[in-house]
């Protein structure tokens, strides 16, 4: 059973849904970058919601149900006050004791600069995360041709400029094989659709953004605020990951202080697909572990067989 309900960020109306819970604890979630709430949270929401986790899943502003204009902008300000509000709102609903927040790719990265804010979140999880925009644009220029990458250049000045007019967004796809105009051209990425839309479950996914978007996302390097996390943060690793790397998030994991990591094998949505069983276990583990009372704990994430401390 869910809600639909809203909140107000900046003046803008977020749309979410809302998963009544019976433990006291919420999720606050949003999909990847570009991803709307439905394709990019459901399957893992549903999970947290049988285990009677509350959640709280919402569009950021510009964005599916959200409202907000030009459509497509994503502002890496704006998302990030669209989750500080999304907290506080979650702080609100019925029942709700404690909030933990969880994101992929992208907002993965925005995970880890929450977590060092005075938010009052209990837990994060940065699954699949990008936490550093300028060395995964290196690895992602490979999958691009020399045309491609200068005609995404020309269209992301093109629609900064035409943002100072007011004017329509220039939108590229989310994702496309190489040659092809797009967000990113991994190989890995190119699987975003048939993993989360598969039979077009989600036939109102707008799987395109703005063309300014591209530059401010890939300078976004949240890396530097793990050091400062204030509470425990679970990165999920995926070894294969072309689209986000490894590497950027084992080193944010060696420099937060409360860390758990879960690495599994295979490419940046794996989560979705052959790990989902043991990503969702160890993540349910570690949200017991760290957002429930100490009567209704179970187990820590750091004693299950699937996690392990990050060092």
């Amino acid at each position: 059973m869910r809600e639909k309900v809203s909140f107000t960020s900046g003046g803008v109306t977020c749309a979410a849904w809302h998963y009544p819970g019976a433990n006291g604890g919420c999720v606050v979630m949003t999909g990847g970058f570009g991803v709307t709430k439905e394709p990019g949270t459901d399957r893992f929401a549903e999970r947290f919601a049988a285990a009677g986790f509350g959640v709280l899943a919402f569009d950021h502003r510009n964005f599916g149900e959200s409202a907000g204009e030009p459509r497509q902008v994503a502002r890496v300000s704006d998302q990030l006050a669209d989750w500080r509000a999304a907290i506080a709102y979650a702080k609100t609903l019925p029942g709700v004791e404690r909030v933990a927040i969880w994101a992929f790719s992208l907002p993965g990265g925005y995970i880890v600069q929450l977590a060092s804010e005075d938010v009052g979140i209990a837990a994060a999880i940065a699954q699949s995360a990008n936490v550093d925009g300028p060395t995964v644009t290196r690895n992602a220029s490979r999958y691009q041709t020399p045309g491609s990458a200068l005609r995404l250049i020309g269209r992301s000045l093109l629609d900064l400029a035409g943002g100072l007019f007011g004017r329509p967004a220039r939108l590229v796809d989310l994702a496309g094989p190489p040659g092809t105009v797009a967000l990113l051209n991994t190989p890995d990425a190119q699987l975003s659709d048939a993993t989360l839309n598969p039979d077009n479950r989600y036939p109102e996914w707008q799987q395109s953004i703005a063309a300014r978007s591209v530059f401010p996302a890939a300078l976004y390097r949240p890396l530097k605020y793990a050091p400062a996390a204030r509470c425990p943060v679970l990165y999920v690793v995926c070894a294969d990951d072309q689209s986000a790397l490894a590497a950027p998030t084992l080193k944010a994991a060696a420099s937060t202080p409360k860390a758990e990591l879960l690495t599994v094998p295979g490419n940046h949505y794996a989560p979705f697909l052959a790990a989902h069983d043991q990503v969702v276990d160890a993540e349910l583990a570690f949200l017991t572990h760290h957002v429930l009372s100490e009567d209704e704990t179970r187990p820590a994430a750091e004693d299950s067989p699937e996690t392990q401390t990050a060092p």
